[in-house]
């Protein structure tokens, strides 16, 4: 086993215990704001990740890279208004990974320029990390865009299916739950989500520009 894989699953790992919890606190914080307090409640308006992990979630990112937590309960009848507050609460996860994302971006950006642009090998490693760090967190953001349960994106579809479509989800959540796996544990989703993910890399290089100006 290289160095290289040995610190991306050191990623991950750091990945599964603060960013996700991160990201799920994105989604508590959003709906306490909107008026549902359902999560707070449940004890998930933290960041500890004890709160958040679920095991099967994070078995799939140590594994494949892509993962989930726990879904953050909510209750859309508490929002005022209950479309859009649904959506925007499930757009706070995937929105908190690309801030994430942008910030190591940042940071990645100094560190090298402080470093004058010469790489020893623990700097090359630190900068690997971080690289690393920053492509997991747009590809989560990216992935839990997917309308597919548990993901966030389904809570997106469901405001605009008719109800009775929103049951037969419901119905076969355990059965769409398991193909996804197995679609994520064989890689069929890499292409899509990596082009996705390139999209977003582009984006957030473009508005880390003034770091190159600074330096």
């Amino acid at each position: 086993m290289t160095v290289e894989t040995i610190l991306k699953y050191g990623t991950r790992i750091l990945i599964i215990f603060m960013v996700l919890p991160v990201h799920e606190f994105a989604h508590a914080y959003a709906a306490k704001k909107l008026g549902d307090r359902t999560a707070e409640n449940a004890g998930r308006l933290t960041l500890n990740p004890i709160s958040h992990i679920d095991p099967i979630g994070a078995i799939c990112l140590l594994l494949a890279g892509f993962g989930w937590a726990k879904p953050v309960p909510i209750n859309p009848n508490r929002f005022k208004h209950i479309k859009s507050g649904t959506i925007i609460t499930a757009l706070a996860g995937p929105a908190s990974n690309i801030i994430v994302a942008y910030i190591a971006r940042v940071i990645y950006k100094i560190v090298y320029y402080v470093a004058g642009g010469v790489l020893t090998q623990t700097l090359y490693y630190v900068l690997y990390i971080i690289s690393y760090f920053v492509m997991i967190n747009l590809m989560l953001a990216v992935f839990n865009l997917i309308p597919i349960p548990p993901l966030d994106g389904s809570r997106v579809l469901t405001v605009f299916l008719p109800l009775k479509y929103q049951w037969k989800i419901q119905q076969y959540q355990m059965y769409i739950s398991i193909g996804f796996m197995v679609l994520i544990l064989f890689g069929v989703l890499d292409t899509p989500l990596n082009w996705l993910g390139n999209i977003l890399y582009k984006c957030i290089e473009f508005l880390s520009r003034w770091v190159d100006l600074i330096f």
